[in-house]
């Protein structure tokens, strides 16, 4: 078990383990980019998410156990601070397993919102387990886990690494590269597999251990970072009424997490726009990159400040699909009410996209 820190504490997962030994009902869930949502799984039975869960029904066959499955591709922890209750929480896990390692930079900013996202999870009243997991990118072994793993250490939360297992195992010759994932970073079902074993691995170890009762032990204390956001938002069309010229609400229904490009603000003509107040120290734009282009181009106003004007271009670069982007404007400011102010400042009779806007995170 190398690839998992062993100074941890591990009363909440032995004791939800007891408890579901003695038939009560519990709740697995899954939070993470990509990977954590399915991504080239052929089924969502195959993806390493389901497995995991399945694991938990064929070990405690007397309980009822509930899957909540919340992972978004595209998307890092910044974005999980201001959605984690939302779409995780508050369906009240026992479990939980975080994944962001190759969806965040490997630096001092995303160990920050990734602190963010375990504070929140350490703090809910359902007292989840957590574990989190590292994957990584197969052609190069690059990931965040140096800086997300500090921040488990810091917790005594458990991590579990693919690039410290499985990657080593290609590097060794063990596996092919192609025989995991097609891309370098999705794993395929194999990989999907691969990758719940060792997740599964570390389960078992902890299981054979015993579940009789824990001692409780505090995990929260002090930040290991400046936290600047624990308490992120994100202000939609539920929660905000911006000042609109030209922009206007996108009325199309949607239909779960998974229903990304819905019930946004969108922009269309030069001179369209959008004005909020946000309250914080911390501010970050999300809208769409798309790969349907051209499509317009914005710029974000903080402040009334024209000349510090940060561009939102919606055309995206890559050919994946369209990206829900993220983009900090402000970062441990001035904490009050700020102006943001976005604003078409480019569009064409070609464009074959609106600039969407799809909300605020203030922190």
């Amino acid at each position: 078990m190398g690839a998992v820190e062993i100074k941890n504490n591990l009363w909440r997962l032995k004791n939800c383990m007891k408890r579901a030994s003695e038939g009560e009902e519990i709740t697995i869930g899954f939070f993470g980019g990509s990977i954590t949502q399915g991504s080239l799984a052929s089924t969502e039975e195959s993806c390493y998410a389901y497995r995991v869960y399945q694991w938990w029904k064929d070990t405690f066959k007397e309980a009822e156990i509930h899957y909540v499955n919340a992972g978004i591709g595209g998307t890092s922890s910044h974005f999980g601070t201001a959605r984690v209750k939302r779409d995780l929480l508050i369906y009240q896990p026992d479990v939980v397993f975080v994944d962001f390692s190759v969806n965040d930079e490997a630096e001092e900013f995303f160990q920050e919102t990734y602190e963010g996202v375990l504070r929140q999870l350490l703090c809910w009243h359902s007292e989840p387990a957590i574990l989190l997991l590292n994957n990584v990118f197969y052609d190069d072994g690059h990931n965040a886990q140096e800086y997300h793993n500090a921040v488990g250490d810091y917790y005594g939360i458990p991590h579990i690494s693919i690039k410290d297992t499985l990657y080593e195992q290609i590097k060794k010759g063990v596996y092919t590269r192609e025989e995991i994932t097609p891309d370098g970073l999705h794993p395929n079902d194999k990989g999907h597999e691969l990758v719940a074993k060792e997740l599964i691995k570390f389960l078992e170890s902890i299981k054979k251990q015993g579940m009789k009762e824990q001692s409780k032990v505090e995990l929260l204390k002090n930040p290991l970072t400046q936290n600047g956001y624990e308490h992120a938002y994100r202000l939609t069309i539920q929660n905000s009424i911006p000042a609109l010229e030209g922009f206007h609400v996108d009325t199309e229904e949607k239909k779960g997490h998974l229903d990304f490009f819905k019930n946004g603000w969108i922009g269309k003509k030069e001179g369209d726009s959008i004005t909020f107040m946000v309250e914080g120290s911390c501010i970050a734009i999300q809208y769409r990159k798309t790969i349907k282009k051209p499509a317009p181009i914005a710029k974000v106003i903080l402040d009334g400040d024209e000349e510090n004007a940060i561009i939102l271009d919606s055309n995206f670069a890559e050919d994946w699909g369209d990206c829900l982007y993220l983009e900090p404007i402000l970062h441990h400011g001035e904490r009050k009410k700020h102006t943001v102010s976005i604003q078409i400042i480019t569009s064409t009779n070609e464009d074959q996209s609106p600039f969407y806007l799809l909300s605020i995170i203030g922190a």
